[in-house]
């Protein structure tokens, strides 16, 4: 009736076929044209960010050199070579001025991320911050130290981009609760780190600033996603650097780095001004917390950020202050110990860590326990995967619109892209051969309703207390476990995902974890990796075994360091349930 009605008001006419051929060809160069110009926008962006941190690197580059002509005579080697705790000491007495402390690490780290390109940006401001230091008149525990911060951990009036193009827009308008911590305990933040893009990953790059190299072998990765923080630290550049953790972001980067880093309770330290790009998800929390050198230096940082200051500024985190008994304590400790989750099998140079590590412990007087986490194939793929893609991945595939995928996280966003029922069909075919990658992609697909995500965080609630009664039963103080190591190949942490079961079990169940070098790999490890299987003989067993045989060849691999135990007769990787 209607196209009846159209046809009696509309004259009719014949179709110029070059007219439509006309307007066709204008469409498509139309949608070329505005391809072409939101590209140029997005490289605009980039470009405009790469300046900026250009011109932050000179400026910081001009004052050292202002200082070295004013001050001629430093020992620069003495005061990078000073633990914390001395430092802290020196500084405090006055033997040591902030000043020089400050400059000689700035040095320092410029050298660093010209080898490694691990700063995002140098935080300017650092000069004032010295100059209000010196005003205060009482000496904060960390009075004068030099402080690096991952790059989502906002500094006012600079960005804080997760290494996405569409976070680099507006400056943050004010500090972190942390930073404000911080600056108040008398420290100087100084540099701003690089991450991989989305911080979904443990290598790190992101198309803006680029790969960030691991110092002591630059084939290879610093890990992730605090990776930034872990080349500049372990390249001398920093003495202490604040990182986050979601899946092992503050552990892998000082696994990979034979650095020491504690991931605390989630909400133990403030999370107020540290954004990440996927928010809302609950079930498994993020974790602000140190990465140094030494055990002592982390427990310093967290002395110094557990204060009133924290408590006042962020009512939401408990007000509970560094338990220095329970630090100092020499009491013997009831301690359970496994070398492998069944999952993920590590290679043999971890495993051994922490049988050297278990024999340390027997004989100072600890007593050890066997333990099996439980289910460690259900916390992978049906807690942890599927929180973070609850939704099949949409929110995170968000982040990347009108953004350049990084080549190191392409093999997951392609996952991620395949439709929901193409991931279950894929899931079925593959079950019989791959189990593990069958149930990558089934978690990928995400859940189907409320009532489905209710459920999941049920499953989490339900596993925390089975895990928690397991630990009870054997009555134990804390758990010696492996981490993933060594430092993986650029480009390869992508391809490996799930390698990281070790350390997102922790995650999961929201217990506080640490990570501390305590051996290097030898020839004997060299050997026995040669028998390595796995224990599924799938594409990642192969591509771990693959990736671990392309270390250096030698006796010593990326870091010279095989596994992350715990420095001074601690333990590889120890988590608490507190």
């Amino acid at each position: 009736m209607i196209q009846q009605q159209l046809r009696q008001l509309l004259p009719e006419r014949e179709v110029d076929p070059s007219a439509a051929l006309t307007l066709l060809c204008g469409s498509a160069a139309a949608a070329v044209v505005w391809k072409w110009l939101g590209k140029r926008q997005i490289q605009k962006k980039m470009e405009e960010a790469r300046r900026t941190r250009d011109e932050g690197v000179k400026k910081m580059a001009k004052a050292v050199q202002q200082f070295r002509e004013q001050v001629p005579s430093v020992q620069t080697d003495a005061i990078l070579s000073l633990p914390l705790l001395e430092l802290t000491g020196r500084l405090r007495e006055g033997s040591l001025s902030p000043k020089t402390v400050l400059y000689t690490y700035l040095e320092k780290a410029l050298e660093v991320t010209q080898q490694t390109n691990c700063v995002r940006h140098f935080i300017p401001e650092c000069e004032e911050q010295l100059q209000e230091i010196q005003r205060q008149r009482e000496k904060g525990l960390l009075y004068g130290i030099p402080i690096s911060i991952k790059d989502h951990i906002s500094h006012k009036g600079h960005l804080s981009t997760c290494g996405l193009v569409q976070c680099l827009g507006t400056p943050a308008q004010e500090d972190s609760v942390l930073v404000k911590v911080l600056k108040r305990q008398g420290a100087i933040p100084f540099a701003m780190t690089n991450v991989p893009q989305s911080l979904f990953n443990y290598d790190c790059s992101n198309p803006t600033f680029g790969q960030t190299l691991n110092p002591f072998n630059h084939q290879k990765s610093p890990g992730g996603s605090s990776g930034g923080e872990g080349a500049l630290i372990a390249g001398g550049g920093s003495i202490l650097g604040i990182g986050s953790d979601m899946g092992g972001s503050i552990r892998l980067p000082s696994s990979f780095c034979g650095l020491c880093g504690l991931k605390p309770t989630a909400e133990r330290l403030s999370l107020s001004g540290a954004g990440v790009p996927v928010g809302g998800i609950v079930a498994v929390r993020c974790a602000l917390g140190p990465m140094a050198r030494d055990v002592d230096s982390l427990a310093l940082c967290m002395k110094a950020l557990l204060c009133e200051e924290m408590f006042q500024l962020d009512p939401t985190v408990p007000p509970i202050p560094f338990n220095e008994e329970v630090y100092s304590s020499c009491a013997p400790l009831r301690i359970g110990y496994y070398d492998t989750d069944g999952y993920f099998p590590l290679p043999p140079c971890m495993r051994r860590a922490v049988q050297d590590t278990r024999g340390a412990l027997q004989a100072a007087g600890h007593q050890l326990v066997p333990f099996s986490p439980p289910r460690i194939h259900h916390v992978m793929t049906e807690l942890f995967l599927k929180t973070f893609f609850a939704d099949g991945g949409r929110a995170w595939l968000d982040m990347f619109t009108g953004d350049t995928v990084d080549p190191n996280l392409k093999s997951q966003v392609n996952c991620c892209k395949i439709p929901r029922v193409g991931k279950k069909l894929l899931a079925l075919i593959l079950k019989p051969l791959f189990p593990r990658l069958a149930d990558y992609l089934s978690a990928l697909g995400g859940m189907r309703s409320v009532k489905e995500m209710w459920n999941h965080h049920h499953q989490i609630e339900a596993y925390r207390t089975e895990f928690i009664a397991r630990w009870r039963e054997l009555r134990l103080d804390v758990v010696l476990c492996p981490v993933l190591g060594p430092a993986f190949t650029t480009g390869y942490p992508g391809k490996l995902l799930t390698a990281i079961s070790s350390t997102m079990l922790y995650n999961v169940l929201n217990f506080p974890a640490g990570v501390v070098p305590v051996s290097t790999v030898t020839e004997a490890d060299e050997e026995e990796l040669k028998l390595y299987q796995g224990c599924c003989d799938d594409p990642w067993d192969q591509t771990l075994k693959q990736v671990c045989n392309m270390e250096s060849g030698g006796a010593e691999t990326a870091d010279g360091r095989s596994s992350n135990s715990v420095t001074e007769i601690r333990g590889s990787s120890m988590s608490l349930p507190v």
